[in-house]
C-alpha cells in the first residue's frame, strides 16, 4: 500500500516537472524568436530548465513521501532524465549529443532532484 502511494507521488511530481519544463521551454522559444541569442546561451538555458524542473520534482516527491527524501528526489531526477532521453529517442531525433553532454545532463538532473528532496 505504501509503495503504491510513493509511486503515485513520484509520478505526480514527474508530471508537474514536465509541465514546468514545457512552460519554460515555450518561454525560451519565445525569447529565442525575439532576441536571437547565441547557441551557448540557449544550451545553458535549457540545462537550467532541466535542473530547475528536476529540483522542483524532487521537492514535491520529498514533501509527499517524507522519508528518505533525498533518495526519492534522486529517483525523481533519474526518472526525469530517462524520460527526457526516451522523448528524444521516440521523437525521431535520436540522441545527437556527445557522451560528455549526456553525462553532464544526467548528473545535473540527478543532483537537482536529490537536492530538491533534501530541501523538502
Amino acid at each position: 500500500m505504501v509503495a503504491r502511494t510513493n509511486i503515485r507521488i513520484v509520478i505526480r511530481s514527474l508530471i508537474i516537472s514536465y509541465m514546468i519544463t514545457g512552460l519554460l521551454l515555450l518561454l525560451t522559444a519565445l525569447l529565442l524568436y525575439k532576441l536571437e541569442p547565441q547557441q551557448s546561451m540557449v544550451s545553458a538555458g535549457i540545462l537550467v530548465i532541466y535542473v530547475l524542473s528536476s529540483f522542483l520534482g524532487g521537492i514535491l516527491a520529498g514533501k509527499g513521501i517524507r522519508s528518505r527524501k533525498f533518495l526519492w528526489g534522486l529517483t525523481t531526477g533519474a526518472l526525469y532524465f530517462l524520460m527526457l532521453v526516451a522523448a528524444s529517442w521516440i521523437s525521431g531525433g535520436g540522441i545527437q549529443a556527445q557522451a560528455s553532454q549526456i553525462i553532464t545532463t544526467m548528473l545535473l538532473c540527478l543532483g537537482g532532484g536529490m537536492l530538491g528532496g533534501m530541501l523538502a
